[in-house]
């Protein structure tokens, strides 16, 4: 199985006018990221025509306006312990949703966005996509 699996299923449709953008699923790791997938809904991060990130990670959505982003660079790679699956940042007020430990983008937001887990907002929020040049560039060129 590749990294890239399950690149033989069809993909959602996407509600969200924009550049989508999906995540990077390792198999190995699907017993933490599974559950989540068993939710309905598009998984991944959009930004929108109108001028907003939403990020989707089963039953979380973390959305926050384009103009709220100061900052996207790709990190990685990662403990797999600490990539897959939603968590919180033990480290501050951040947030994962996680699916591979290759790499992803973290995006640092001003003002912090609403929170999707624990009791704080989160000043930044790590995804792993597909394509984590592509969001990077996405969002810059957006902003």
């Amino acid at each position: 199985m590749s990294s890239d699996w399950p690149a033989n299923l069809p993909p959602l449709s996407n509600p969200e006018p924009g550049r989508f953008f999906p995540y990077r699923y390792e198999p190995r790791l699907a017993p933490i990221w599974l559950p989540f997938r068993a939710w309905p809904g598009e998984q991944g991060v959009t930004v929108t025509e109108g001028g907003r990130l939403v990020a989707r990670f089963g039953p979380l959505r973390v959305e926050a306006l384009l103009s709220q982003v100061v900052h996207a660079h790709v990190t990685g790679p990662y403990r797999w312990w600490t990539a897959a699956g939603a968590r919180l940042s033990l480290a501050d007020d951040g947030l994962t949703f996680g699916t591979n430990a290759a790499e992803g983008v973290c995006i640092h937001f001003e003002p912090r966005v609403h929170r999707a887990l624990g009791l704080r907002d989160h000043s930044a929020l790590t995804v792993t996509v597909a394509d984590t040049q592509g969001l990077v560039d996405a969002i810059t060129e957006a902003g």
